[in-house]
């Protein structure tokens, strides 16, 4: 009878995983609806609310705070906003999850660039009563930037209008105006109230109106297994790997994530920078040899031939390379106090490759509340937070896809030479 069980469990698939992130305004309350999603799906510990309670009497208020279950810095629950960007997990089901929670405030773009880098999904919050913001508009559009291409919007707080419909579709077509000018590829509108739980698991009674499905099963449905790049084969070495074992005393192998694409055994792959080619011999993965590799997989591959081949070098197909250079037209989303100085050089990170670079000029700013373009003419600096498009000129050739192609090899960072801290987060262009 085990024997059978474990059988049925090995062959079993694992549920999908689907990273989102919730994003929007501040006190739009998407603290609120994550607790209240982890608190009806049964996520969290009995002494994770126990603690929640507490605070909650603490602070005086008349219901337990499902905001405090992610607001887990003291300086949050203080003031009652989203500073970090909180990570937490949980699952149905269907499908895993890992969320991220954003902050609202314009002085913490920053961190929603990060949360929003490895993101599937964006759950965008507005308050039904304040509509479109400046900076439901720029979490909009940062989303969109990033490539996301899912975008829910829950038009949040419906209890505080009595769940009247024309106010729900004032506030969407408010935002349909804005994502005209957006990349967006898929929107979602579903009116909500977080704090009592109407259409977050379970459809509410109190909107008959709405012909759409509750937020919870909309996350566990949405068909994301085509967005990654599965069309071009990327490889980006990260080491070398040679055993010292006597039953295999020849064994070279190249260690790395697959970028993008697929690699099987017996495809001929080309060595970047030198444009050697060889064969996959066998690819290696963490419980043995596997028939294929793709995206996000860590694997070993073997090759049919010993090639000069290191960490920040990229295999691909010969018939379909990223293009070598050393001139990228990057749009940075600067994350430093300090800004950006021309006259500085800066470290490019790149997949597993790391060169210097210089920035040869600052196109221009972006305002991504009316997405126009500031010329550089005026010399204001590169703040913190800004969006700017730049010309950088590397030392060493990079093996680039542009970020709407490729999201693995079309993003960088820049690091400080002297604090050795990131100081911009680029798409290449």
């Amino acid at each position: 009878m085990l024997s059978t069980l474990n059988a049925q469990l090995s062959t079993t698939p694992a549920p999908d995983l689907l990273r989102f992130i919730t994003c929007g305004n501040v006190d739009d309350g998407k603290s609120t609806l994550l607790g209240r999603l982890l608190y009806d799906t049964k996520s969290i510990f009995e002494d994770q609310w126990n603690a929640v309670e507490r605070a909650s009497a603490r602070r005086g208020d008349a219901y337990t705070d499902l905001a405090l279950l992610t607001d887990g810095l003291r300086a949050e629950r203080e003031q009652g906003i989203t500073i970090d960007v909180a990570h937490r997990y949980f699952a149905t089901p269907r499908r895993r999850f890992i969320v991220a929670d954003c902050p609202g405030h314009f002085q913490y773009t920053r961190n929603m660039v990060t949360g929003a880098s490895a993101a599937q999904l964006a759950l965008l919050l507005i308050d039904v009563r304040k509509g479109l913001t400046e900076q439901t508009c720029r979490h909009a559009f940062i989303s969109t930037l990033l490539r996301i291409k899912h975008l829910i919007v829950c038009v949040n707080k419906m209890d505080l209008v009595d769940f009247r419909q024309e106010e729900f579709e004032r506030v969407r077509n408010q935002f349909m105006a804005y994502a005209e000018r957006l990349d967006a590829a898929d929107i979602q509108f579903i009116p909500t109230a977080a704090l009592p739980g109407d259409n977050i698991v379970t459809k509410s009674p109190r909107m008959p109106w709405f012909e759409g499905t509750p937020l919870l099963y909309t996350l566990e449905t949405v068909y994301v297994r085509n967005d990654a790049n599965h069309v071009d084969p990327r490889f980006p070495v990260q080491t070398v790997i040679r055993p010292q074992d006597p039953a295999a005393p020849d064994f070279r192998g190249l260690a790395g994530q697959v970028a993008s694409g697929v690699f099987r055994p017996g495809e001929e792959v080309v060595h970047l920078p030198t444009g050697f080619t060889a064969r996959i011999k066998a690819i290696h993965g963490p419980s043995g040899p596997v028939d294929s590799a793709f995206h996000p997989m860590s694997v070993v591959l073997e090759l049919d031939r010993d090639l000069d081949i290191g960490r920040g070098d990229m295999l691909a197909r010969p018939n379909n390379m990223p293009e070598a250079t050393q001139d990228l037209e990057v749009m940075l989303c600067w994350l430093s106090e300090q800004p950006l100085d021309p006259a500085r050089r800066y470290v490019l990170q790149h997949t597993t490759r790391e060169t210097k670079c210089l920035v040869r000029a600052v196109r221009y700013r972006l305002d991504v509340t009316t997405l126009h373009r500031q010329s550089d003419a005026g010399g204001a600096a590169v703040q913190m937070n800004d969006f700017a498009r730049v010309s950088l000129r590397t030392m060493a050739p990079v093996f680039r896809d542009s970020y709407k192609k490729n999201r693995q090899t079309g993003a960088v960072i820049l690091v400080d030479e002297a604090s050795n801290s990131t100081v911009a987060a680029g798409m290449i262009l």
